[in-house]
């Protein structure tokens, strides 16, 4: 029988997740390349052998994406498997479109084929779109559950942008961790908040490996989901996070709406700062789509240190950047804490340098922020200089990251934190009812 030949369309995560658990050590068949979207720097690279198995002696080829309905047609592809996320139902079908012109069949793989098994209790929270809420959600559940004498492992989902072989299973406990680990600032978005608050957090590309190292010193695992992807655990309890802001993203983003579709419990975050029409439209799609899940309102608490600096001044507003960029918001805590503390927000396009101002040219809709892209030193330094040529008299830090520990800068840097509110501590409750039927049984 021959073998069938696969391309997985991926973006650095979980593409690499569907190959082991789909592809690794099947001689049917033969991944003949991975394709790069999203994430800069992972096309021209190799999935290595130490992760591909025997049966790929030289690794997996990663090519750009733009390059698949030649790459089908040259390789005589069977199959085209979509493995990344956040990506309007449009283009999802486009994708589609693509592989089955040039021949092959196109897959989308689910939850009973890729989600592991776990021999402890897991909590997933995910959500319907880059930046909805999810990481202060996550830092939430994960400090109620510590406070009652468990022990939470934290399963990030994976961002491996380095040595990919050196990142199979990675655990982070101390800001050493992060630096001997050479993280982004991307990476380290995620992870420092999780380590400001004294949690361990794991990740990187094998997924089994890194859940059965968690299991070895947890009560209970923690999924914390990446963008709008599902969770590659199978989850007791599946939280999943839907944001006002964007309302009706719920309903048309992959696999955004799966999470909805899918959620045990659905929370409308920043019920603080939307407008009541879309936190209606959320809900009523909610009752319409998911009528048997839990559905809370939660809002966030922002804060900064220095909010006295801000009142007059010129500021430019740094955000996460996976949320203004692909996650395709126009700001975040940033500008609100910027703007209500009397600052005169600037728009950075005209300094931008370098990748950054490729970026704004990718992401037209931006234009009062500077997403906090770090993908690698030389962009951290365009990063600065684009900072250093707007000549701000202030910074406000809104991304999760404490970017003073990471550039150097003239204007002083001013961090935003935000934090999941618990309204009418409904989450909690949750939790608690959870922690009786499951983890204490």
């Amino acid at each position: 029988m021959s073998r069938r030949r696969v391309v997985i369309v991926g973006a650095a995560g979980r593409d690499f997740h569907n190959f082991n658990v789909l592809y690794r050590n099947r001689p049917e068949y033969e991944v003949v390349a991975f394709t790069a979207a999203q994430i800069p720097n992972i096309a021209g690279r190799a999935y290595p052998p130490a992760l591909a198995g025997p049966g790929y002696p030289s690794g997996i080829p990663i090519v750009p994406e733009a390059e698949l309905a030649d790459l089908v047609r040259r390789e005589q592809v069977d199959l085209v498997l979509l493995a990344y996320s956040d990506l309007p139902h449009l283009e999802v079908m486009h994708k589609a479109s693509i592989a089955l012109a040039a021949g092959a069949s196109f897959l989308l793989a689910g939850p009973r084929e890729t989600c592991l098994r776990s021999s402890k209790p897991v909590i997933s929270v995910c959500a319907v779109r880059t930046g909805a809420g999810k990481s202060p959600l996550t830092r939430f559940v994960s400090r109620h559950l510590r406070s009652k004498g468990l022990r939470v492992a934290i399963v990030r989902h994976p961002m491996p942008y380095g040595d990919l072989a050196a990142q199979a299973v990675q655990r982070f406990a101390t800001f050493d961790d992060l630096d001997r680990a050479q993280c982004t600032i991307e990476e380290r978005e995620e992870y420092e908040p999780h380590l400001r608050d004294g949690a361990v957090v794991f990740a990187g590309v094998d997924y089994e490996a890194i859940l059965r190292r968690a299991e070895s010193e947890s009560d209970l695992v923690l999924w914390d989901g990446g963008n709008n992807d599902q969770p590659f655990y199978a989850s007791d309890l599946q939280i999943v996070v839907a944001d006002p802001h964007r309302a009706g993203h719920e309903m048309s983003y992959y696999p955004g709406e799966a999470n909805f579709r899918a959620a045990d419990v659905l929370i409308v975050s920043k019920t603080d700062s939307a407008p009541a029409e879309g936190i209606r439209t959320v809900e009523e799609n909610a009752a319409r789509a998911n009528p048997r899940a839990e559905l809370l309102r939660a809002a966030l608490d922002i804060s900064a240190d220095g909010a006295d600096r801000l009142a007059g001044k010129r500021a430019l507003v740094i955000e996460d950047g996976p949320t203004v960029t692909h996650g395709g918001m126009a700001f975040g805590a940033g500008v609100l804490f910027a703007r209500a503390h009397g600052a005169q927000v600037i728009d950075p396009r005209p300094f931008a340098v370098g990748s950054i101002a490729q970026v704004y040219a990718a992401y037209p809709h931006l234009a009062a922020v500077l997403p906090a892209m770090g993908y690698g030193a030389a962009q951290v330094r365009e990063l600065e200089a684009t900072i250093e040529r707007a000549a701000p008299e202030v910074v406000v830090d809104g991304s999760p990251v404490d970017l003073k520990r990471l550039i150097r800068v003239t204007p002083p840097i001013v961090t935003v934190r935000y934090d999941y509110r618990d309204i009418g501590g409904r989450m909690a409750a949750i939790l608690d009812r959870f922690m009786e039927r499951v983890v204490r049984r």
